[in-house]
């Protein structure tokens, strides 16, 4: 049995909905704290119960915008997780927020509730790109956001989007140099995708086509690398020992358990992992917890096929790419059996991959075209 678990706690409300936003998130008139705070308790138990003698290694509150939720919860919840299994020392407890005004006064009562990494969706740092994003936070909060976060929190990230419709090289160029230079261990850079769904697929938004998006992948990696922070994942960056680990533990293939409406996780017993589904809607979820403690939807045993090619389509997200043996001690075989042999042989030709004695890794080429890469491998 895998003895390591990471722990997700899902907060589905936000202030508004971002419109390239595909999140289970929502916007609520009113919440009951109160009874949100002991469902989320509930459900902790029941996680806890089915994975006993487990060693906690990290926690993430995700969402929606967990820095809407009330201090005291989190509190409560970091309390309980510490009571119910045992912890590693220096564990990681990351919070996402936002960096309104109104969210930053609270930052201080996150550090005392136990989070000890702050990650802040400041997205951009221009006044328009934020309004037409759908962001309710100005340049200037964002900046001062990141300022507070950096002296009440030992470690920090924050977030920024790229590639949006008209934007260019030197656009980003600039924004992505400001970023620089106010981040410490850890950015996330991400390209905006238009998710069928959302606002901005419904309103026909375009994105960065191929080439200027290509173009764009290429500036940040050089800033980047530049200043010190080395793409660990596709969208990653951060000095070394800055890297999020609670997300690692996910690439890497570890265990987590998710909590909270429309959270997942992959819980592993006896060689065999079941991918957990709670139910996405919040009143359901809230329902069924009242029941019968828990509000999961599906629990599906994954085939040894699926988990293997789950390991390769995560493993290969990562600069450092699948270390052989982890692979065989998770998947119960050998990477190499798992993979087409031909497509291997192309992918390597093609310096997409690299092969050698502990790991297989996708070269910088190769993670720009990762599903390719990866339709050449598991076909």
């Amino acid at each position: 049995m895998n003895k390591e678990l990471a722990i997700y706690v899902h907060w589905p409300f936000c202030q508004s909905k971002c419109p390239y936003c595909d999140f289970n998130s929502h916007v609520a008139e009113s919440i009951d704290h109160g009874l949100w705070r002991r469902a989320l308790l509930a459900e902790l138990e029941a996680l806890a119960e089915e994975t006993p003698g487990r060693t906690v290694t990290s926690v993430f509150f995700g969402g929606g915008t967990p820095s809407w939720m009330p201090p005291k919860t989190a509190a409560d919840l970091i309390a309980a997780i510490g009571r119910k299994w045992r912890t590693i020392d220096g564990l990681e407890i990351t919070l996402e927020a936002n960096p309104s005004t109104a969210e930053i006064e609270l930052f201080s009562e996150f550090r005392a509730a136990g989070v000890n990494r702050l990650s802040i969706g400041v997205q951009s740092f221009d006044d328009a790109s934020l309004r037409f994003i759908g962001r309710n936070h100005s340049a200037v909060e964002a900046r001062n956001a990141i300022t507070a976060a950096q002296r009440q929190f030992p470690h920090t990230s924050f977030d920024m989007i790229y590639g949006r419709p008209a934007q260019t090289t030197e656009d980003w160029r600039r924004e992505l140099t400001e970023a620089l230079k106010l981040a410490g261990e850890h950015l996330s850079l991400y390209q905006l995708t238009i998710e069928p769904g959302t606002p901005f697929h419904r309103d026909r938004v375009e994105a960065a086509d191929d080439d200027t998006g290509s173009d764009l992948c290429e500036l940040t990696y050089n800033l980047t690398s530049a200043a010190g922070l080395s793409a660990y994942e596709a969208s990653n960056y951060a000095s070394p020992g800055g890297e999020c680990q609670h997300n690692l533990n996910i690439w890497r293939g570890g265990d987590y358990g998710g909590v909270g409406p429309g959270a997942h996780g992959r819980l592993t017993t006896d060689g065999v992992t079941h991918a957990v589904y709670r139910l996405h809607d919040a009143g359901r979820w809230l329902e069924a917890v009242a029941e019968r403690g828990h509000g999961t939807a599906t629990r599906t045993q994954l085939t040894p096929v699926g988990r293997r090619q789950e390991l390769v389509m995560m493993g290969l997200r990562l600069a450092e790419g699948i270390n052989l043996n982890r692979f065989r001690r998770l998947a119960g075989c050998e990477l190499l059996n798992t993979l087409n042999s031909s497509g291997l042989n192309r992918m390597i030709d093609g310096s997409f991959v690299a092969l050698d004695d502990d790991r297989l890794t996708a070269t910088p080429a190769g993670r720009l075209r990762l599903n390719a890469v990866l339709g050449e491998l598991l076909t």
